[in-house]
């Protein structure tokens, strides 16, 4: 079993976050999830969504994984919706699927950000650090990559970053 998952939540599921998780992922040692490719629908206080793809993708996460890490872009100084949604979704295991919810204590998470520049804004970090807290959770820690001016290759620097990152977890 392998006990780390990359949480991809990009609006293109082969663009730059991707490349950033292939780069990190090269030697196929994490499973991969891409919430593009799920059905998650809004956090509701009526639960109109829970019979989307959410709740049993956490039981599967929660049930093979130790580690979560996530992977987004940086759209407008922040996550990306994609990956907003699925984390207002959280409220869901803390509302009426709290028994699974609780099963996140004492798991790890990480972030993985990627943009054009390295000109990550200060408290981009925060939402991810403040939620691993909230739940319970050990933030491990984060990374941010960028791409060369024609945003095809990732850059020395932020390889050697990714390299680091990915020894520390």
């Amino acid at each position: 079993m392998k006990k780390t998952v990359i949480i991809q939540g990009s609006s293109k599921s082969y663009g730059n976050t991707h490349k950033v998780i292939a780069y990190l992922n090269s030697n196929n040692e994490f499973d991969i999830v891409d919430l593009k490719t799920k059905n998650i629908g809004f956090f509701d206080y009526d639960f109109n969504n829970s019979n989307d793809d959410f709740i049993p993708l956490m039981e599967e996460i929660i049930a093979k994984y130790d580690t979560l890490i996530f992977a987004t872009p940086v759209y407008w100084y922040s996550m990306s919706g994609t990956l907003k949604v699925f984390f207002d979704r959280l409220s869901d295991l803390l509302h009426y699927k709290k028994e699974l919810g609780r099963q996140l204590r004492g798991k790890n998470m990480a972030m993985i950000s990627n943009s054009g520049a390295n000109d990550l804004k200060d408290g981009f970090t925060m939402p991810f650090k403040e939620s691993a807290n909230y739940l319970g959770m050990n933030y491990i820690g984060d990374v941010h990559a960028w791409f060369t001016n024609d945003e095809s290759n990732l850059t020395e620097e932020a390889k050697e970053n990714l390299d680091n990152f990915k020894k520390s977890l």
